[in-house]
């Protein structure tokens, strides 16, 4: 079997849970072959992980990057591709009612318009150089007064043009050919698969780690992107998601509240199986004794998303509570992300806690950094299933984390789940497992119980595998090339994958 794998921003250019999870499927399934296509910022990045000897091929598409010049559409040309944007315009500034049906997918407008990008780029068109002519600009313009009644300057409807032209090109880019693509989270990944289905008919796999739609919101919060041209892409980012969902033959959420996520914004929930994250027990063992001190260990990246200014601060409040407490932060900070670490330095330094709080940086094992701490922490204000989480667990470690994305379906009694963004909270639950030696030995002994019992890779790898045959056996029908000829997964797909059920997927999560 030939499978391509898409990833935005993560591996094999970066560390971290999903680059983990996409190494552990690759190498977990050695007798297939793979391709790895790549969503990365400008194409510079160097590949942080060794390759494995069954991905046959890696292929990088710089979202961001410069590119070469394209040349203005021809008037026929030009003429086709004011209509496929027209739609796709339409599509973004007036959502439609979420449905999941059939009927949903051939009536989603925003499918049909990126359907006709993908046949003007496929003909030899260049989306980007149409999308930023004076022509396109000024459709946009008309069509923002026309349907929100927006009087869009022109400046900032060629800087939505712009970011436009970027955020499609992972369309524009030949998919590799394979049985089966399996993107590693919604949004711009998925442009890749809809271009494989729509030229092969190439079944498609969706995991959403975490929500790709709720982190763009709190990406946008922050925006210095004009208010119009904020709800412009925020639209698009809507869009896209629900398309993503209608398109995918198999959801394969992380966590139940990724699920609940995925039915909100129309995904079918019977092509719905959670599938959680798991570690290789071995590889984690559970750790021989203490620290000395009582130590609080976070490993992870240093990332506004995992808001290390509340555990910051909220040790700050732990360590008048209890004698002797340290602070370690294993993690570096991703590119974009170093000043936002220097932040949390400085914030260290303001709260005078520089000799009790230490900066570790990068891991050689994360081994150690858990074995290092009498309890582990993840403050995030986002998440999806995180695997840091589970890796903690299952070295017998009590946890101390926020109530985001599928966190507290791991922990539950393993430790306290608290809200996200309270300092006060986080300190409270620390030094209550800090300071109560029974409870946290008992937390740390079922720990790695959940983890055994639940969480372990073996029982992930084999519910991959089901619903990978199962794609698999479907033969793949043929797309017709005209933009009226959407794809829809067919009824029967759907029926067979059933039988996947709670008992394929019980070992990862137990639900069907």
């Amino acid at each position: 079997m030939k499978i391509a794998l898409v990833s935005e921003g993560t591996y094999p250019y970066a560390v971290g849970g999903v680059s983990t999870w996409c190494d552990q499927l690759i190498r977990g399934f050695p007798e297939y072959r793979w391709d790895m296509v790549a969503l990365t910022v400008d194409g510079t990045e160097k590949p942080l992980w060794p390759a494995p000897d069954n991905l046959d091929s890696l292929q990088c598409i710089p979202v961001w990057g410069a590119g070469r010049p394209g040349r203005e559409p021809a008037a026929a040309q030009a003429d086709r591709f004011a209509a496929a944007y027209d739609t796709l315009l339409a599509a973004i500034l007036t959502p439609p009612e979420i449905r999941s049906s059939a009927t949903a997918v051939k009536q989603s407008r925003f499918l049909l318009g990126l359907r006709a990008v993908y046949d003007f780029a496929a003909a030899g068109g260049d989306p980007y150089a149409a999308l930023t002519t004076n022509r396109s600009i000024r459709q946009l313009v008309d069509t923002a007064r026309k349907l929100r009644d927006w009087d869009l300057p022109l400046a900032e409807a060629a800087y939505a043009a712009d970011v436009l032209g970027h955020l499609l090109r992972p369309l524009t880019v030949p998919p590799p050919r394979c049985d089966l693509v399996h993107s590693s989270m919604n949004g711009l990944s998925m442009l890749v698969a809809m271009a494989a289905k729509w030229r092969d008919g190439t079944p498609v796999v969706l995991s959403e780690h975490g929500i790709y739609l709720r982190e763009r919101y709190l990406e946008y919060v922050d925006s210095d992107a004009p208010p119009a041209v904020r709800t412009l892409l925020l639209g698009f980012f809507r869009s896209l998601a629900a398309a993503g969902y209608l398109i995918a033959d198999v959801l394969a959420p992380h966590s139940d509240y990724n699920r609940r996520w995925q039915q909100q914004f129309g995904a079918d929930p019977d092509r719905i199986w959670t599938m959680y994250n798991g570690v290789e027990l071995a590889q984690f063992p559970v750790a021989d004794g203490e620290p000395a001190e009582p130590t609080v260990v976070y490993l992870g990246r240093i990332n506004p998303l995992k808001d290390v200014h509340t555990l910051i601060r909220a040790f700050a409040r732990v360590v008048p509570r209890v004698r002797g407490a340290r602070l370690r932060i294993f993690g570096a900070a991703g590119p974009g992300d170093e000043a936002y670490a220097a932040s949390c330095r400085q914030l260290a330094d303001d709260l005078g806690l520089s000799r009790v709080v230490t900066f570790e940086g990068s891991v050689e094992s994360p081994v150690t950094a858990y074995h290092a701490g009498t309890v582990v922490t993840l403050t995030s204000i986002s998440e999806g299933f995180p695997v840091a989480v589970v890796e903690a667990m299952a070295c017998g470690r009590a946890m101390v984390c926020t109530n985001v994305g599928g966190v507290s379906e791991a922990v539950a009694d393993a430790g306290f789940v608290v809200a996200p963004r309270d300092p006060l909270a986080v300190a409270d639950a620390l030094t209550k497992i800090l300071t109560d030696h029974e409870l946290r030995h008992r937390m740390a002994k079922t720990a790695r119980a959940r983890v055994t019992q639940w969480f372990t890779l073996a029982d992930s790898l084999r519910a991959y595998r089901q619903v990978y045959e199962a794609l698999a056996a479907q033969p793949q029908a043929a797309v017709a090339p005209q933009s009226q000829a959407l794809p829809v997964p067919t009824v029967q797909r759907a029926a067979r994958l059933r039988v996947i059920g709670r008992a394929a997927v019980a070992g990862a999560g137990g639900v069907a």
